[in-house]
């Protein structure tokens, strides 16, 4: 059976990129360019909670690290560098290997080095810590959010919550729309070009991960004012496409997590520079509500033109 340093030799160790000194000593050396800011997260995936224990490994390892570049995509950030920590129940080197494969599939899509980590043995577990950069005084953050600016949400939210509504026996979706909402689930696209672009333009942001209605309740909490949301805006079609009733789309697009798409507010001002970006990037981009005075308050705006207040219900490890 290989140890596991043979382990990290043979599946995390490769020559880094913009690391002085990575896999294989006491601590990585990193050296941020100057006029940079570090910006640093770290995200955990457990076994039970936040996938299955038979997930595919590879997928598994794309979305181990997509998850952690999402959260500096919702900074302004570049991704540069990740830290990995791995608890697994055995050392199988086929799992292992299929993990690797989509962890770094991942890593070279978004130009991030495997700086170091550690192995152990236990109860699957898997977690990262990620650095990246930002122009020093540049990042994007929850708290920036004034009374009057829009609110935006990227991509086509709903469809990973729907896929694990498909999981878990909920709703039967068709063969296309079942492979489009399991590859938002297992394989999300961190929105980290949109996310730079953005610097500059958004005046509070984060990724959607818990929830539209739970994260924008963070945005909320930061920069102390409300919302107004329009269902009629709400990007709820790709999931009627995919076989969702509306109750059920609703659900999935305002309570569903693991979207990793970004929501953010911006001035009025800012459409007609948005509308651009988002063509320019070839992203859907849904203007979805209104940022207002009434510090806290979440309301829903329905079809017909009722308005009624809301709670921020998000996932909870916890509740």
């Amino acid at each position: 059976m290989p140890s596991e340093f043979d382990l990290i030799r043979r599946h995390f160790t490769r020559p880094a990129h913009h690391t002085t000194l990575s896999v294989g000593d006491d601590a990585a050396l990193l050296a941020p360019r100057a006029g940079m800011q570090l910006a640093v997260s770290t995200d955990m995936l457990v076994a039970g909670t936040h996938f299955f224990a038979d997930a595919d490994p590879e997928a598994l390892g794309w979305k181990t690290l997509a998850v952690n570049v999402s959260d500096l995509a919702a900074m302004g950030a570049e991704p540069r560098w990740a830290v990995l920590a791995l608890s697994l129940p055995a050392a199988d080197e086929a799992w292992i290997a299929a993990f690797a494969r989509g962890f770094f599939a991942c890593a070279d899509a978004f130009g991030v080095d495997l700086a170091g980590g550690d192995t152990t043995r236990g109860p699957l577990n898997l977690c990262v810590t990620i650095f990246g950069e930002v122009p020093a005084g540049a990042a994007v953050t929850r708290g920036g959010a004034r009374t009057g600016d829009d609110l935006w949400i990227t991509g086509t939210p709903g469809h990973a919550a729907l896929g694990l509504a498909h999981l878990r026996g909920e709703v039967a979706l068709g063969a296309d729309a079942a492979r489009t909402c399991l590859a938002a689930l297992h394989r999300p696209q961190p929105r980290v070009a949109f996310g730079q672009a953005l610097r500059g333009i958004a005046s509070a942001m984060l990724d959607v991960s818990d929830g539209l209605l739970g994260d924008l309740g963070h945005i909320l909490e930061c920069s102390g004012c409300g919302a107004l949301i329009d269902v009629a805006a709400l990007p709820l079609a790709a999931l009627h496409a995919c076989g969702a009733d509306d109750a059920l789309a609703r659900r999935c697009l305002l309570s569903g997590g693991d979207d990793y798409e970004l929501l953010f507010a911006a001035p009025p001002a800012q459409r007609e520079r948005l509308a651009a970006l988002a063509h320019g990037h070839g992203l859907p981009l849904s203007r979805i509500g209104t940022i207002t005075a009434s510090a806290g308050e979440l309301v829903l705006r329905e079809t017909d033109g009722r308005e009624h207040p809301t709670a921020h219900a998000g996932y909870d490890h916890f509740a």
